[in-house]
């Protein structure tokens, strides 16, 4: 019987291209026994499914000399922690590399250098982890471009030895390149960028090209080293938000407040948080009330105010006032943590685009082997040809040909939209989810909640026999205490009016009809028209008042005082203040928006109407679920947007799931995407972001291709040569990156 597969998790220190990914990749699943490997550029992880019995103890020893380390990292959310065999594959000491919770920013990964006297070292991310200059990557550069420059200076005075220094100062920099072509080719990919960058310069050399050789090696170098600082910095866009998290608390134990480290606060403690300073937790607000600034987490500009039960998130900055939280999240569980997690996870898994590059590129570069050895000996053998000058143009194809810029045109941009999206607050679970968004057709809300503002509001206060100031008092005097949604609303109308609430007296609950009580000495009762009109005759134009907000979808509670109806207080739950906004932007692109929602058809009518929006009412969960299926059944691409619960089998049948929330489980976890502050517009702002990164993956795929094709029909007629061609490569793959990395600045309204 096979044994079920496990899963592990590591950070890749020396990752920073798609041709790395593909060579971790490929080396790991040569190990036996493991079924899947996923690379993430972005994230410098790899995940393994394997089984329990694989040998993942050797694969720290097979790329190595690929300029590769590995780090085990804890995997949560149910998946397996690495292994025991973790610490052998470590190198150096990462034990407390938990992306899950844990600060990313101190840790040097340039102090890793696997470069063996100045050879290769991808630096994990540079920008983020250490200046790039000091990377074993960097020190290799600066040497080949040493040796370089002093080939020239003293070839020039000594031109006996100048072919000779030219070959010295292409070694400086191609033997640690060559070392890493043969560790692939031994690892069963002979095909790698170093390779065809080995062939190249051996064999310009060969052919009397020695001082090309030494440029077009200095220049791969360059390139490199440029692809790994870009690479950093996309990866530190989202390790950044880690740095969110203050490193220590003050916490209130044995009647004493104390500084503690963040990450060793437990669920239950109180900490204190002073005016101006950043939570250290996510947690509940027991005492105090003040502005917060949530823009870190949320992308939303405005403070926001908070007071005692209110929930608060790590990372986000107390205003005026200080507070005591009660934490409800270890550091490894908090809000942030939890971001950074996803979207970690999220780069791992690959968009369509990728994978139909990706499988291309597997047979790309062989063709382009194949391609430049007939180039270099089919003229000369049946057309005589010059060796040397057919053999040059062979060797800047193979040149022309790394795959670099097309492997990396859709991670990069995929990457990049991930992390653009996250830092505002939209949560897509991986590259497929965020290149289907932009093909939504038909966007489904769910309303209590999505819509509206999940909880009801007083809109109009009647006065019929007392003014409306005072049917406002008597009301919330009769519902003073009481925790249900309608006294609530009826309340904070009160505390927004300014008014003063006298006593109530005997104060009596009357099941299913209202409240009564005495009040300054009199009789009044709060309930439905019904169990009101019981108590004082309704005019006709008092019941017609009523039906008209009954059909504007509102709730009615009257107010009977002295045995006379006083006057009515009507409720509705409204709709989010950016709805219209956000059904307007959707709208504008060309995609159709539709309610699903179970409440009473007339509520749901009298909203749709408010926000211009095609209803479907009185649905059961199920009924949700058999409407998204028959507008993918009519050819639509389905979002479907709710809560994340009750909508569950909805949003796993809808061709995306957007769960609406400011950060909770539910909202982070059980649907294909998230947007946290929980906007109408953020739907269409996820939307756009789609296409705009989709975009980006085009103009990257033409940036590619089209320079090769170019160079290709130059180098063929003799008008560029290896220079050009190795320019050609680096530069497509710069410009791809480059311009992937400008979608993390992409505004979106």
């Amino acid at each position: 019987m096979t044994a079920a597969l496990v899963q592990s998790r590591f950070r890749v220190t020396g990752m920073d291209c798609a041709s790395c990914a593909a060579k971790i990749e490929g080396t790991t699943l040569r190990i036996a026994g493991v079924a899947e490997a996923e690379v993430s550029v972005a994230a410098g992880t790899l995940v393994i499914r394997h089984a329990p019995d694989a040998d993942l103890a050797s694969l720290a020893g097979r790329l190595s000399p690929m300029g590769y380390a590995l780090a085990p990292l804890a995997a949560g959310g149910g998946q397996r922690k690495a292994h025991d065999h973790g610490e052998s594959c470590a190198g150096p000491d990462h034990s407390d590399h938990d992306h899950a919770g844990h600060d990313h920013t101190g840790h040097d990964h340039a102090k890793h250098d696997h470069a063996e006297a100045g050879g290769h070292d991808h630096d994990a991310a540079p920008a983020a982890e250490g200046s790039w200059w000091s990377t074993g990557k960097a020190r290799l550069t600066l040497l080949s471009g040493l040796a370089l420059v002093a080939a020239f200076g003293v070839g020039t005075f000594v031109p006996a030895v100048q072919s000779w220094l030219y070959l010295a100062a292409m070694l400086v920099g191609l033997v640690p390149i060559a070392r890493r072509a043969i560790a692939a080719a031994a690892n069963g990919m002979p095909f790698t960028i170093e390779m065809l960058m080995t062939i190249a310069a051996a064999g310009a050399v060969i052919i009397g090209a020695a001082e090309e050789a030494a440029a077009v090696v200095f220049l791969f170098l360059v390139g490199e080293l440029l692809e790994g600082v870009a690479a950093g910095r996309a990866r530190a866009s989202i390790r950044a938000l880690t740095a969110l998290v203050p490193k220590t608390a003050l916490v209130e134990r044995d009647g004493t407040t104390v500084e503690v480290p963040a990450a060793s606060l437990i669920v239950g403690e109180v900490i204190l948080v002073r005016p101006g300073d950043r939570i250290s937790a996510d947690g509940l607000i027991v005492a105090g009330e003040s502005g917060v600034d949530e823009s870190p987490v949320t992308g939303e500009s405005v403070p926001v105010r908070k007071g005692p039960e209110a929930t608060v998130f790590a990372g986000t900055v107390n205003g005026e006032a200080a507070l005591r939280v009660r934490v409800t999240a270890t550091a490894e569980d908090n809000t942030i943590a939890r971001v950074v997690k996803l979207v970690e996870e999220a780069q791992e898994k690959r968009a369509p685009t990728e994978r139909l590059i990706d499988r291309f590129s597997r047979y790309y570069t062989p063709g382009v082997v194949v391609a430049a050895a007939l180039v270099a000996v089919i003229p000369p053998l049946l057309f005589g040809g010059a060796w040397d000058a057919w053999i040059y143009k062979g060797l800047a194809i193979l040149l022309i040909g790394c795959p670099c810029a097309l492997v990396i045109s859709t991670p990069a941009a995929i990457a990049a939209g991930l992390s653009a999206g996250a830092r505002r607050g939209l949560l897509l679970k991986g590259g497929a989810v965020l290149e289907t968004a932009g093909k939504v057709t038909t966007v489904c809300f769910d309303k209590t909640g999505t819509l509206t503002q999940g909880r009801p509001q007083v809109t109009d206060v009647i006065a019929f026999a007392r003014p409306d100031a005072e049917v406002l008092r008597l009301a919330a005097a009769l519902e003073t205490g009481s925790s249900h949604p309608l006294a609530k609303a009826i309340l904070d109308r009160a505390a927004a009016d300014a008014i003063a609430i006298p006593v109530a007296e005997a104060a009596q609950a009357l099941g299913g009809k209202g409240v009564s009580a005495q009040v300054e000495g009199r009789e009044v009762f709060l309930g439905s028209p019904q169990a009101a009109a019981g108590r004082a005759p309704l005019t006709q134009a008092q019941a017609d008042q009523i039906a008209a907000l009954n059909d504007a979808g509102k709730t009615v509670s009257l107010l009977v005082a002295d045995g006379a109806i006083a006057g009515a207080i009507a409720m509705r739950d409204e709709p989010r203040l950016d709805a219209p906004e956000g059904l307007a932007a959707l709208k504008r692109e060309g995609i159709r928006t539709v309610m699903l929602t179970g409440d009473n058809r007339r509520t749901a009518e009298a909203i749709g109407r408010q926000l211009d929006i095609e209803v479907r009412a009185q649905l059961l969960p199920q009924d949700k679920l058999r409407i998204v299926g028959e507008l993918q059944q009519e050819g639509a691409v389905v979002a479907k947007v709710g809560d994340g619960i009750n909508d569950a089998p909805a949003l796993a049948a809808a061709d995306i799931g957007i769960a609406m929330g400011g950060g909770t489980d539910v909202a982070l976890e059980t649907a294909d995407a998230a947007a946290l502050h929980g906007r109408v517009k953020d739907v269409a702002s996820m939307i756009a972001l789609s296409r705009r990164t989709m975009g980006n993956i085009h103009q990257n795929i033409a940036i590619s291709l089209g320079l090769k094709a170019v160079f290709l029909v130059t180098t063929i007629a003799g008008i560029t040569g290896l220079w050009p061609a190795i320019l050609a490569d680096t530069g497509a793959t710069v410009l791809v990156t480059l311009n992937a990395l400008r979608l993390l600045r992409v505004r979106l309204e």
